[in-house]
């Protein structure tokens, strides 16, 4: 396998609740009470994806305006909740040590500027990595669009990627994409429903990943040690 691609949110950055109180906060604002679970199973959804799907599930339809003005008030309230992140454990180091190794890699994501903006800081990644975004792309997850847009600005074929998220619309996405998925449990989905979504392992987090690196297939060389 040649390349790793990451989701962000809940993979690599401490930010799935978050998403959910804002996004709780902007539904209510408007009038409509959600339970925080219902918000957090979708969580990994394009934004416009995900206010259609609640809308659905609660029974009320949404214009094009109405969806586009609670995205944008999400993203407002999101920065309120969370100016500053927190990458997860071994997140830093893990993208650094594929940096020196030369392992291609990137991250595709359903948020867009500017509220990935400080997420990307937060973990060092610089210019010299490929970050596509929702904006890249007309359909983000489930639909497999940002996998294959980040795929291909790697240079690499779908078959050498393995795609790593927390969430079971990262491994449904990764695998309409033709790549294997990785599960990591750090965004709050168990381990029994990453398999059942097609992950081919799951992994505690980031730090958990960057041990089995070998096994996986993705470098070769000596195991990666803490700084």
């Amino acid at each position: 396998m040649r390349a790793l691609i990451f989701d962000l949110d809940g993979t690599l950055v401490d930010t799935v609740y978050a998403h959910v109180f804002a996004w709780q906060r902007a539904f209510a604002e408007v009038g409509i009470a959600i339970d925080g679970w219902r918000i957090h199973r979708r969580i990994g959804m394009s934004g416009g994806l995900f206010t259609r799907a609640v809308a659905r599930e609660i029974g009320r339809r949404m214009s094009p305006e109405e969806v586009e003005a609670l995205q944008r008030r999400h993203g407002e309230l999101f920065e309120e909740f969370l100016p500053e992140r927190r990458p997860l454990p071994g997140a830093v180091e893990l993208l650094r040590h594929l940096r020196e190794n030369g392992v291609v890699h990137g991250i595709a994501t359903s948020g867009r500027h500017p509220e990935i903006d400080a997420s990307l800081e937060a973990l060092e990644v610089g210019p010299e990595t490929v970050v596509v975004h929702s904006g890249d792309v007309r359909r983000a997850k489930p639909e497999p669009d940002l996998f294959l847009a980040c795929q291909k600005r790697l240079g690499v074929e779908s078959a050498e990627c393995y795609v790593v998220g927390d969430a079971v619309w990262d491994l449904l996405a990764a695998r309409r994409a033709g790549m294997l998925g990785i599960g990591l449990l750090s965004g709050g989905y168990g381990e029994d429903e990453l398999i059942r979504a097609g992950a081919f392992r799951v992994c505690r987090d980031p730090e958990d990943l960057r041990w089995v690196l070998d096994e996986l297939g993705v470098l070769v060389g000596d195991i990666p040690t803490g700084d």
